[in-house]
């Protein structure tokens, strides 16, 4: 079995990293670069970063803050928001990005995933999902846009839709659990996990040693992701992955 990650995400705004809960109330949560550098000192497994205002914005990812952060890491580095075309897939992959993070661009012309995957690789295009449960049913929809557009979609059909076109790997985030600290969605990361062969990495909910363990557990996912207990050390990384260790969860112990 391969060793399972962990993963902090820096959510940007205006240049800081940010945090809210079921994607509002957003608060700052410090100096993405110095965070970034704290993470990859601190046995974090990859970095994601998503400038999470881009798409609704209308302008393109802080490229300038993408160099700054990957003179600072040493660990694989996922860059996410605004991102609409091939030719900003490689000036960021050319500023230090290791991967892309594509959604509400995806969303409106799946075949990006295609043209990406061609030309760059599968394992640079990262599929991210938005998903909100719809009332008492056991189904899911994609959002974009920052989670303010309900598209309709299926979260399940069109995670395996992006497989099929060349992703990669699937960043799936539960927007009914993100920032509420209350567990990540079992049932939405194991119902895509049966779906897809790509990795899964499971994002929103994370309060918890426990609920961390859960997700790959319980949930099938290949990686947990995670912010503010990450950027206000309510949970350090270190503790983590020793957790997931006595938990017969192969991770790669910081050293």
């Amino acid at each position: 079995m391969l060793a399972k990650r962990i993963i902090p995400c820096l959510d940007i705004k205006n240049g800081r990293t940010v945090k809210g809960v079921n994607f509002l109330g957003l608060r700052d949560a410090g100096d993405p670069v110095e965070l970034a550098g704290r993470y990859s000192r601190e046995g974090a497994d990859e970095l994601v970063f998503l400038d999470i205002t881009a798409t609704n914005e209308k302008r393109k990812t802080l490229t300038e803050l993408v160099k700054q952060i990957s003179k600072r890491i040493i660990i694989p580095f996922t860059v996410g928001g605004g991102i609409r075309t091939v030719d900003e897939i490689s000036a960021l992959l050319n500023a230090g990005a290791d991967k892309i993070s594509l959604n509400s661009a995806i969303v409106s012309r799946p075949e990006l995933i295609t043209e990406a995957a061609d030309r760059f690789g599968s394992q640079c295009i990262v599929a991210a999902i938005d998903a909100r449960k719809q009332g008492d049913e056991s189904r899911w929809n994609v959002y974009t846009k920052a989670g303010t557009h309900d598209t309709g979609m299926d979260a399940v059909e069109w995670a395996a839709e992006t497989e099929a076109r060349g992703a990669g790997e699937i960043l799936l985030t539960s927007m009914d659990r993100d920032g509420t600290k209350s567990g990540f969605d079992h049932e939405l990361l194991s119902r895509i996990a049966e779906r897809v062969r790509i990795p899964l990495i499971a994002s929103g909910g994370a309060g918890t040693i426990e609920h961390c363990i859960n997700a790959v557990l319980l949930g099938k996912a290949d990686a947990v992701l995670a912010a503010s207990i990450f950027h206000f050390r309510e949970i350090e990384i270190t503790d983590l992955k020793q957790a997931m260790h006595r938990n017969g969860i192969p991770v790669r112990l910081h050293v």
